[in-house]
């Protein structure tokens, strides 16, 4: 598991002030620092402002699957106020990935909904088309991950489903919604 963000883009501008080295590398050293849990930070903005006794500093975070993140701070000392916007940046990464992994977490069936279910299945009566046409193509990359990083990525975007390499076996899976707003895996036998 990755523990240090390696060679992150980190933009550091100021605004009515000059950003010195030690500024600039305070600020690039507390960004580092944040987790690389969720969401994966894929850019990151900094700016400094001064206005008189005010020293404002705001974060944007630019992230995997167009999440954005963004915080501002204001102090009396700009390095509190980078210190300050920093804890409210790694507080919403956490809010979102807490509020991600709760609607991720499996509903348990009653037992009177599963034998629904068993009835259902084998009540059912499949229909056959004359001739099945290929609607759309669409091309997809398979990128590798474990199945709990799919799901955090199927949460975020809007897609029905996702096709990934699965990082534990090395095949071919596909991860996809139900209906019950759970989700369903499927993976090849051999």
């Amino acid at each position: 598991m990755q523990v240090a963000n390696v060679n992150l883009p980190i933009n550091v501008t100021g605004r009515h002030v000059e950003v010195t080295a030690p500024i600039k590398d305070y600020a690039v050293k507390k960004v580092e620092g944040l987790h690389l849990d969720f969401p994966r930070i894929m850019e990151v903005q900094v700016i400094l402002d001064v206005q008189k006794y005010r020293h404002i500093a705001e974060v944007v975070l630019h992230c995997a699957n167009h999440i954005t993140l963004e915080a501002v701070s204001e102090s009396t000392d700009l390095y509190a106020a980078i210190d300050e916007v920093m804890g409210k940046i790694a507080q919403q990464m956490r809010k979102f990935k807490t509020r991600i992994l709760r609607q991720n977490r499996p509903r348990h069936a009653t037992v009177k909904n599963y034998h629904e279910k068993i009835l259902n299945i084998e009540g059912f009566e499949e229909h056959a088309e004359a001739e099945p046409k290929v609607v759309e193509t669409e091309t997809y990359t398979v990128r590798p991950m474990y199945v709990d990083e799919a799901v955090l990525q199927l949460e975020v975007s809007n897609r029905e489903f996702i096709v990934f390499t699965n990082a534990n076996t090395e095949k071919v899976n596909v991860l996809y919604r139900r209906k019950d707003k759970g989700y369903g895996l499927i993976e090849p036998n051999a």
